[in-house]
């Protein structure tokens, strides 16, 4: 089935480059202009991914992802102006799963795109046995997860990552396999995209009343601590 992806960007031009593009390679596109018309898109028509791109007329992509996000854990990639390293983490911590520095390179976005969309679907349907440890419990294939019995709101990214770390509870995980299994790509130097998304993780898991479930290993990166 051919994939939906929502582009949101003002720049009309490179929109129609993107589009034109990523529906050479096997995508179908679509575009919007604007923040509010990006919300309602999304409502209606639910894509697979959405590319968006920071800087927006009338409503800031930021402000696009933070509504986005009431409603919908579709995969978004940020488009950001290079250098800008504190919109790339802002919008890793409102939900962002990936991010880009504009001018981006085509071949690059769509390989992003496929790596965030077969993570998903690979997950899902895998057939992967369902976890629990405490009082968590995930469904890969249902890409579910529950805490305490109540439903437990992730994004694309940050579900891969809790599956990473539970299929391996006890054990330390380096970035390296976090980024790849997480985002289908390698970790480059200075990128700090494991280390936001692990923040928010912990976070949405603080409601246990116990130690940690989320531990930094120093020099390697991050554990689950508990066993499946």
């Amino acid at each position: 089935m051919t994939q939906r992806i929502l582009l949101i960007d003002d720049d009309k031009e490179l929109c129609q480059l993107l589009e034109e593009f990523l529906c050479l390679e096997g995508f179908s596109v679509s575009a919007v202009h604007d923040g509010v018309q990006a919300i309602e898109r999304c409502r209606e028509d639910k894509p697979d991914a959405m590319v968006l791109d920071i800087m927006l007329p009338s409503m800031q992509g930021l402000e696009v992802l933070r509504r986005i996000r009431e409603f919908s854990t579709v995969p978004i990639l940020m488009l950001t102006a290079r250098g800008e390293d504190t919109d790339r983490i802002i919008g890793l911590e409102m939900g962002a799963d990936d991010y880009l520095p504009k001018p981006c390179n085509p071949r690059e976005l769509a390989a992003r795109l496929r790596a965030i969309l077969r993570r998903r679907e690979n997950t899902a349907g895998s057939g992967a046995t369902e976890l629990q440890i405490g009082q968590l419990s995930l469904s890969p294939a249902r890409r579910q997860a529950t805490l305490s019995g109540e439903p437990l709101t992730l994004t694309s990214a940050e579900f891969s990552l809790l599956q990473c770390l539970m299929e391996n509870a006890g054990q330390a995980v380096d970035k390296e396999t976090l980024c790849q299994h997480a985002l289908g790509r390698p970790l480059s130097a200075y990128d700090r995209s494991v280390d936001v998304h692990i923040s928010k993780l912990r976070r949405k898991l603080a409601d246990v009343d116990e130690a940690p479930l989320i531990v930094s290993v120093r020099g390697v990166g991050y554990q689950f601590t508990g066993e499946a």
